[in-house]
Order: structure tokens, then C-alpha cells, then sequence
């Protein structure tokens, strides 16, 4: 944490509620980081779906606010948060259940239902695909719902008083029309066509959220609002249009133009990739969703990421403890990720999958993290850690060769950001092999989607007439950002290749695990 003096009003503050921790960063005017702030939080399972507390939002919220020290006057502020999920309201704007994340798969029989239905992919954590899974299954509350929103829209909703959603979030809640940068209208009939013969009579768009671009106003804290981030932000600062943690990484990044792209790895891992051209036909493992401003990306999508690296990191950390050694969070990573470049290309053998939860991609709905080796794959720290990182790309390279091979689409550079990156050099290298396309990262990796938001807040303050988002990036943001870009390595690539035809074959275990430990 850093605290500085009171800002002024050329000041931009952004909060995101990431899946593991809730982060606010406050920019200046040149759209660097003035302090951060941040707090733990975890999803809970109950009743077999992945939730979050929503009154532990808030308290993170204004414990990550009150690290920034005394903020004065902020010239604009950004809320983003997970992509995704469902959060039912009624009438008088009651929650009606429990806020389903992203990273429920119980949604499979309305994923390939609305997927067949609108001929487009509906994946599984999409909010339309929550509210027609709660009509197939009957459940009482949706006779009640007024409105269906994001975390994203909740809490910028809590903080404004206004119903809005940037396009890059609403665009996973349903399907976006590139031509309006709006919701798809045909496919907003057909859907009620299909919801009320379930019971659903008011139209689906009178259920979400308004549709923003990046740039547009979308409301001003109220007195309300202003109290729930503890007072420390004035009464009557703007706010940009809420996204989700997708598009923002896409800002951090400065990936919104065609041909550019990125990856952010935290709980889960996804990479966005501007389109060109639309697809030939729709793919059940690309999403297509949109930028900030409403051009269409195509998205892979994958719910398990980095936690079980942070499990096993965790582990080696308390045996250090135990052995009289201490050494700090990053310390581990970084001895355990600089271990991970000596460890055999190939992975010796060794798989493992990081699967603690459902993963559509590989048609898994529920996951057992394993470690599998044969009786002659050696088991040694190196190797065993390569291997740990290869499965934390392993899908995303399944949903990646999909876009990159069978439909064609180029990519000059991809930009990666997220924690697992902080460690410079070790994923970067790996995830350049996996995908064959130089992978950039720069300083401001770590920071990730807050830094994004608060900079797409910036971009509603300061930019000129007209300015489009990706002309602000180039010109008023990244101009002088120093990248580091690493090229595949071929002994690398082919490494990772052969262990990826090991945890395809063995993807069978995983199933069998997921069939026998319940």
C-alpha cells in the first residue's frame, strides 16, 4: 500500500472485485499509479454452487478504499468486477438467491438449449444461461425477477442509482449485436419466445441492464452510494460504465484493436483476441463477446486457473516454515517458478490437472485436481513445477488452437497480465510456446483489470472529441509503456506439445476421478 497526498480532479480511481482479492488503483492524469489498495475474499461452495457474500463485498470494497489514504476530490471512478453470473433482483430489489458466479457449470442443459436455439455459443456462466436454467428447473424465484444483472452492474447500480452495463460486460449476460452495439434484437425475441412457454412473460430487455460504450456518462455517486464506500469518495463524482473483468484486462493490456490480444490468468484463465472477420460458424469453445467499446473479440474461456498453483505454493511455503526457513509469498513463486525453467520440456512424463471445478471446454462439469505419473517419470521439483504451469494453460491451448487453427484468425502479439506473470520471464515463456505468438508483458502486469477500469474512467474524463478508445490506448496511455515481449522457443513449444497430447489421452482419469470422489 501506498498513501499519497490529497489528489485533485484530474485523478481517476478504479475498483475491481477479482475472484480472490478486491483491488482499488488511483491514477493520475498521465494514467500512472498514485496508491492501491486491496483485500481478500474467496467464493464459497454452498448448496453445490460457487458463491460470494455480497455484504463481503462491500466491507472489501471500503477496506480497499481506506488503504488509498485521503483521497480529496476524485475526477471519476470505475467499478468492474468478475465477468458473467447472475444476480436476481425483484421489485423492491431484493436479492432473490444467492449470487451464482461464473464458475457454476450447472447450466449445461440450457447452455446447448439457447446455443441451439439462437445458432450462437452460450456458454455455461453467461447470465442468460442462469436465468433459462432456472426456468427449466422450475425454480420459484424467477416469477419474481425484475431485474438481472453482473457484480459489475450491481455494484455500480448500489453506487449511482442507474441500471447500466458497459457493452464488454453486457456481452456476457446475452448476445451483442456488432452492428447496434446493443443487445442482438432478434435473438432477444426468440429467447421470449422460448421463456414463456416456461413461465417467463415480461421481455427479457426489460430484465437487464441499459447498454453503455465505453466513453458514454453513466451516472454520478449518490449520497447513498458515496456511504457505502465508507465517505471517502465526494457525493456527485462521475462514473464510466461498469465492466467486467474481461474487458478491462483487454484495456490494461492496450489489446482492443484487430489482430491484438490478451491473456489474463488468475482463477480462472481467458484470453480475448480482436476479430478481424466474424468466425465461419459458431464453436462451442469460443465465446463471442466485445471490447469496451463494442467491437467483437473472441474469447476462450477457462474456469480453472492459477489456484492450484497457489495451493501447491502454499504447500512448499509451509515446509519451508517447518524447516526454520522463512521466506515470503513472492520469494516462494519466484524459486519455485525459476525451478520450473529446468525442469524437462516435456514435462518427464508427469501431468497434472488443476481442475477444481467444472470445465466446459474439456466437457467436464465438476473437476478433481490431480497430479498422475508413471512408475520411470521422474519426480523432481523443476519438472514437477513445469508441469503445474503447463496445466494452467492446457485448456486455454485447446480453446486457442480452435480460433488460431481452424478458423484462421492472426495474431501479431499477445499481452498477458494477471499475478501469474509477476514472476518475469517463467509464464510468459511458457504460454509463448503453448500458443506460438510472441507474448508481451508489461509494468503494469500485476495491476491488472483495476488499473484497466481506472483508466477507462480516465478515458471518460479526458479524452478529446470524438477520441476512440483504441486511439486513446496508443496515443495517451502505452506511448511510452516499456514491454517485454518473448518469442516461442522451439524446444519449448514442442515440449509443450507433447505434453499436451499426454493430458488430452488422460483426460479420461480426470473423469473417472470426478465419476469416483464425490
Amino acid at each position: 500500500m501506498s498513501t499519497p497526498e490529497p489528489v485533485d480532479e484530474t485523478a481517476s480511481l478504479g475498483i475491481e472485485l477479482g475472484s480472490t482479492r478486491i483491488k482499488a488503483v488511483l491514477i493520475g492524469r498521465e494514467h500512472e499509479v498514485l496508491a492501491t489498495g486491496g483485500h481478500d475474499w474467496e467464493n464459497q461452495f454452498v448448496d453445490r454452487l460457487w458463491t460470494y457474500g455480497l455484504d463481503d463485498a462491500w466491507a472489501g470494497l471500503r477496506a480497499s478504499c481506506a488503504e488509498l489514504g485521503d483521497l480529496g476530490a476524485v475526477g471519476s471512478v470505475g467499478i468492474s468486477a468478475m465477468m458473467h453470473g447472475y444476480l436476481a433482483f425483484d421489485a423492491d430489489g431484493e436479492l432473490l438467491v444467492p449470487f451464482r458466479t461464473w464458475r457454476n457449470t450447472n447450466t449445461d442443459a440450457a447452455s446447448r438449449q439457447l446455443s441451439e436455439m439462437l445458432g450462437t455459443n452460450i456458454p455455461h456462466r453467461w447470465s442468460v444461461a442462469h436465468l433459462y436454467q432456472a426456468l427449466l428447473d422450475h425454480e420459484e424465484h424467477v416469477g419474481r425477477v425484475a431485474y438481472v444483472t453482473t457484480l459489475a452492474g450491481y455494484v455500480h447500480w448500489q453506487l449511482t442509482g442507474e441500471k447500466v452495463i458497459g457493452v464488454g460486460d453486457a456481452s456476457g449476460m446475452f448476445p451483442i449485436d456488432p452492428v447496434t452495439r446493443g443487445y442482438d434484437e432478434a435473438m432477444l425475441a426468440r429467447f421470449d419466445e422460448l421463456a414463456s412457454g416456461l413461465g417467463l412473460e415480461t421481455p427479457l430487455v426489460d430484465l437487464l441492464p441499459t447498454v453503455r460504450l465505453a466513453g458514454d456518462p453513466a451516472g454520478e455517486l449518490t449520497e447513498a452510494g458515496a456511504a457505502r464506500l465508507g465517505g471517502l469518495v465526494p457525493v456527485g463524482t462521475p462514473l464510466c460504465p461498469p465492466e467486467g473483468d474481461a474487458g478491462t484486462g483487454m484495456v490494461a493490456t492496450g489489446s482492443v484493436a484487430p489482430r491484438t490480444g490478451n491473456v489474463s490468468a488468475g482463477t480462472s484463465i481467458f484470453a480475448m483476441v480482436v476479430l478481424e472477420r466474424e468466425l465461419s460458424r459458431p464453436h462451442r469453445e469460443l465465446d463471442l463477446v466485445t471490447t469496451p467499446a463494442g467491437d467483437p473479440v473472441a474469447m476462450v474461456h477457462c474456469n480453472n486457473g492459477a489456484s492450484e498453483l497457489q495451493a501447491w505454493a502454499n504447500l512448499f511455503g509451509e515446509f519451508a516454515t517447518a524447516l526454520g526457513v522463512e521466506a515470503s509469498s513472492e520469494k516462494v513463486f519466484a524459486t519455485l517458478f525459476g525451478a520450473a525453467l529446468e525442469g524437462a520440456p516435456d514435462g518427464g512424463g508427469l501431468l497434472a490437472y488443476n481442475y477444481l471445478s467444472g470445465e466446459p471446454i474439456t466437457e467436464l462439469e465438476e473437476g478433481r485436481p490431480l497430479v498422475v505419473r508413471t512408475p520411470g517419470s521422474p519426480l523432481e521439483l523443476g519438472t514437477f513445477m513445469r508441469t503445474q504451469l503447463y496445466s494452467a494453460f492446457a485448456t486455454l491451448k485447446i480453446g486457442m488452437d480452435v480460433l488460431l487453427k481452424d478458423e484462421g484468425v492472426e495474431l501479431d502479439t499477445m499481452f498477458a497480465h494477471g499475478g501469474l506473470f509477476k514472476t518475469k520471464g517463467v509464464a510468459q515463456r511458457f504460454l509463448a510456446a503453448s500458443i506460438r505468438v510472441p507474448v508481451s508483458v508489461g509494468d503494469v502486469a500485476g495491476e491488472g483489470g483495476a488499473w484497466g477500469i481506472a483508466v477507462l474512467a480516465a478515458f471518460g474524463q479526458h479524452r478529446t472529441a470524438d477520441q476512440s478508445l483504441a486511439d486513446y490506448l496508443d496515443t495517451r496511455v502505452f506511448a511510452d509503456v516499456e514491454l517485454v515481449t518473448v518469442e516461442p522457443d522451439a524446444d519449448d513449444a514442442a515440449g509443450f506439445d507433447a505434453f499436451l497430447e499426454r493430458y488430452v489421452a488422460g483426460l479420461a482419469v480426470q473423469r473417472a476421478a470426478v465419476d469416483a470422489l464425490r
